[in-house]
């Protein structure tokens, strides 16, 4: 991660970690504030200028000098369980995924910047992860593979569920290896758990734009077979949930396009199997938005009855047959043929006629 990247998500923690409820007496965070320095006071502005959002963020800043100097603490991986409210997928985490955060960590004898935890007097183990997934994949990795030395470098902050999800959201927002699928999902699970499904309060909350927690949980809506038909989770978009959503919400536009994922996914199992490439994720969506305009495939003539002689030989077809417009004949013989068997042909056709039926 650059460094700009890295100061801007450093200045979201930091905002809000501030913005929470007001510090607990008798916490870690009530004497860490007592220890911080008191920040400068930001310009003040005129009542007719509302701070932008980039301002909110850069008036938080300040706050960083505070946050960064609370007090730490050394746990093992193994003293903390992981908070399920995050969005990133922590058993699909690997020493590949992880590789060069290992190898930081490992040269830094220890995680530089601090995962934030909270105590749980109630669990199963004394804390619980709320930032910092991968570095506690990381930390336990190296523990286990001859590094035992190194311990994981926390930070406690007192939490709620909601609070914790702010911040747990703030460091994976420019997380790149965070999906757009498990960040809509998480989203999903949010705006009931800790907003009663008001998505305004939520947006206001995060501080994002309602088109934006719009588009993201649209993508979390997808039908499972949908997302079953992208070889690759990671290539699943939200521009594709904003393509894909309207459509789905047609049921005479539903059906074809399930029909098509499903297609999709099994083909991407034979291109699996086979070590082809599989398709990738804006071919799946076209293929997707355009099932239902795909041409029907013609109905197949029924065969009509056919009018024959006695002795077997076609002259001529039985066009149709209906009590209210009578019957209709074609009399068409491919070779010379007397009068009399033509007639004697047509009498059981008349006669079974349904003009004639009762």
């Amino acid at each position: 991660m650059s460094s700009n990247s890295g100061a801007r998500r450093r200045s979201l923690l930091a905002n809000a970690i501030d913005s929470l409820d007001a510090i607990q007496p008798g916490t870690e965070q009530e004497a860490a504030a007592a220890e911080a320095p008191t920040a400068p006071a930001a310009p003040s502005k005129t009542e007719a200028t509302a701070p932008s959002f980039l301002e909110r963020r850069g008036a938080a800043f300040d706050e960083i000098a505070r946050t960064v100097k609370r007090p730490t603490i050394r746990i093992r991986p193994e003293e903390c369980t992981i908070w399920p409210g995050n969005a990133r997928d922590y058993d699909s985490l690997s020493h590949e995924r992880c590789a060069s955060l290992i190898d930081s960590i490992k040269e830094e004898n220890g995680n530089r910047e601090p995962v934030v935890i909270r105590r749980t007097p109630d669990g199963e183990k004394p804390y619980e992860l709320i930032v910092g997934t991968r570095r506690h994949f990381s930390v336990a990795w190296l523990r286990a593979n001859h590094h035992t030395q190194i311990d994981l470098i926390a930070r406690i902050e007192t939490l709620d569920d909601e609070g914790a999800f702010r911040l747990a959201d703030i460091e994976n927002r420019e997380r790149e290896d965070v999906t757009d699928l498990e960040r809509a999902r998480n989203y999903q699970h949010a705006v009931d758990a800790y907003y009663n499904g008001v998505r305004a309060h939520m947006a206001e909350r995060l501080a994002i734009g309602k088109q934006n927690l719009h588009n993201l949980l649209q993508l979390a809506e997808l039908p499972e077979e949908v997302v079953r038909a992208f070889a690759n989770i990671s290539d699943l978009k939200v521009r594709h949930g904003m393509k894909l959503s309207p459509l789905l919400k047609q049921p005479e536009l539903r059906d074809a396009i399930i029909a098509e994922a499903l297609a999709v996914a099994e083909e991407q199992n034979r291109r699996s199997e086979a070590g082809e490439p599989v398709i990738d994720g804006p071919q799946i969506v076209q293929r997707l938005s355009t099932a239902n305009a795909r041409p029907a495939r013609k109905a197949i003539p029924k065969s009509r009855p056919s009018l024959a002689t006695a002795s077997g030989d076609e002259i001529g077809q039985i066009v149709a047959d209906s009590k209210s417009k009578g019957i209709t004949l074609t009399i068409n013989p491919h070779k010379p043929i007397d009068i009399d068997e033509i007639l004697a042909a047509l009498r059981p056709v008349i006669e079974a006629a349904k003009f004639l039926s009762r």
